[in-house]
């Protein structure tokens, strides 16, 4: 049976690449961003004057793999019995879980190309699955030549189950094996990151940017009919539907020189009963693997309570989410000026939305990030940054005080070639106003704080 399923899927391979060969050309693709250091800092859709040369297809791929040397502290001592054993896991010297993204498509027709994002190993999902994929439309010249010409040559559609475009960050993050165009390790605390089907129509003109979308807020989908249990503590007078996401945004990104570039931008998210969450969504996980995570021990009321160790189901090691109950609005702004070698890039974002299933009141968490890179070497291969990030808030609306985290990262890296990176950093993360017991047990993050040395090679292309 496996000889003749390897059989089969080599009769398939040569068949595709032979038609491939007899009716397509091979990475002939308008108004990409590139997959390469040329990507870096290129932000929302591109446009350029690549020729349309019939149907094209195209293959890109991304590894990631790092070697971690973190340790996790935090402040719990001489804990009351019948607490015993507790304590956070030591984690060893040594490499993660390699991880790899492919990304493949077409180009359609002039200015229509279909583009697919795959997994192929993460940490949450070790096997291979689907991130999402788009329709990208820069012409409408298959309703008829020049159709709303003068509207498309700064226009573009993106229609499908994609990255959703809020803010100016996921555009310098590392999602999944994708981490070429982050000169750190890991993203934000907060990282603000979502898939959801929809619609976003872009205008860019004379350096002015805008973008309004819409998504059904849905991650994963299902057409059944969402009937809502009674009322309860947890869930006051539960929505009956799920209503859709509006995104969007408005700015200003001018080249004002050959030395000099100026963008800021201003991002809106907001949906009313949402199924999914902005801040919870990225399925590939942080690559800060297993921090601040406890062995077995004995518990409260002498329950057994499991280690927290598994890096796939605790996959957001490091990050913040504000776990909003059924609605939620976000507003980032991002600042980025580029001078010659130098970057700084920011992040100031606020988050509301309310605790329940239901309605009640507001609760609002705040971050604040502000990074500064200097590109230097031969066509700026090499590069040194600084990133301080700060998240603040109440956990829920009962709260008396907020809790805070705060991370400071230094590092480096060095270009090979234009796919190949290596990053140098080392990260501190502390974790204030936690507190001491949750539900009678430890609270992993009172007093909690990691810090050491991350390296990471990147292959993108």
């Amino acid at each position: 049976m496996k000889k003749f399923i390897k059989l089969s899927l080599l009769i398939a391979i040569i068949g595709f690449t032979t038609n491939i060969s007899a009716q397509t050309t091979f990475g002939q693709v308008q108004n990409s961003i590139p997959r390469d250091k040329d990507g870096i800092n290129v932000f929302d859709v591109k446009k350029d004057s690549a020729k349309f040369k019939g149907v094209s297809v195209y293959l890109g791929a991304a590894f990631a793999l790092q070697f971690q040397a973190l340790n996790s502290f935090n402040d719990h001592e001489n804990l009351p019995a019948p607490i015993a054993n507790y304590r956070l896991n030591n984690l060893a010297n040594n490499l993660n879980l390699p991880i790899a993204n492919m990304t493949f498509g077409a180009q359609l027709a002039d200015g229509v190309r279909v583009n697919l994002d795959l997994y192929l190993s993460a940490r949450h999902h070790n096997e291979t699955w689907v991130k999402g994929g788009y329709l990208q439309i820069d012409k409408l010249d298959f309703i008829k030549k020049d159709f709303l010409a003068d509207f498309m040559k700064y226009a573009t559609i993106k229609v499908g189950q994609m990255e959703n475009n809020y803010g100016d960050a996921h555009f310098r993050r590392s999602d999944n094996g994708s981490a070429l165009v982050n000169p750190f390790i890991e993203n934000n605390i907060m990282d603000a990151f979502i898939t959801e089907p929809g619609v976003e129509v872009y205008y860019n003109r004379s350096g002015f940017v805008s973008m309004l979308g819409v998504t059904n807020s849905k991650l994963n989908q299902s057409v059944a009919e969402f009937i809502p249990s009674n009322s309860t503590v947890t869930a006051p007078v539960p929505n009956t539907t799920v209503s859709p996401t509006i995104l969007a945004k408005l700015g200003y990104d001018k080249q004002i020189d050959k030395d000099l570039r100026v963008r800021v931008t201003g991002s809106f998210y907001h949906v009313s009963n949402m199924s999914s969450a902005l801040y919870s969504s990225d399925r590939a996980g942080s690559h800060y693997y297993a921090v601040m995570s406890h062995q077995a021990y004995t518990g409260f009321g002498n329950a057994a309570v499991a280690s927290n160790f598994d890096v796939t189901a605790n996959k957001d090691t490091g990050r913040f989410n504000p776990n909003f109950g059924n609605w939620a609005t976000s507003i980032m702004v991002n600042p980025f000026v580029k001078f010659k070698g130098l970057e700084v890039f920011g992040t100031i974002e606020f988050a509301s939305g309310g605790n329940l299933k239901g309605s009640d009141e507001t609760r609002t968490v705040n971050q604040y990030a502000g990074d500064v890179v200097y590109r230097f070497g031969k066509s700026e291969n090499l590069y040194l940054g600084a990133k301080y990030n700060t998240v603040s808030g109440k956990l829920t609306n009962t709260d008396a005080d907020a809790v805070s985290i705060n991370r400071v990262e230094l590092g480096g890296g060095w270009f090979m070639t234009k796919n190949i990176l290596a990053k140098l950093a080392y990260v501190s993360q502390s974790y204030k106003d936690y507190s001491q017991f949750t539900a009678g047990n430890p609270n992993d993050l009172y007093g909690g704080k990691f810090n050491g040395f991350m390296f990471e090679s990147v292959i993108t292309f």
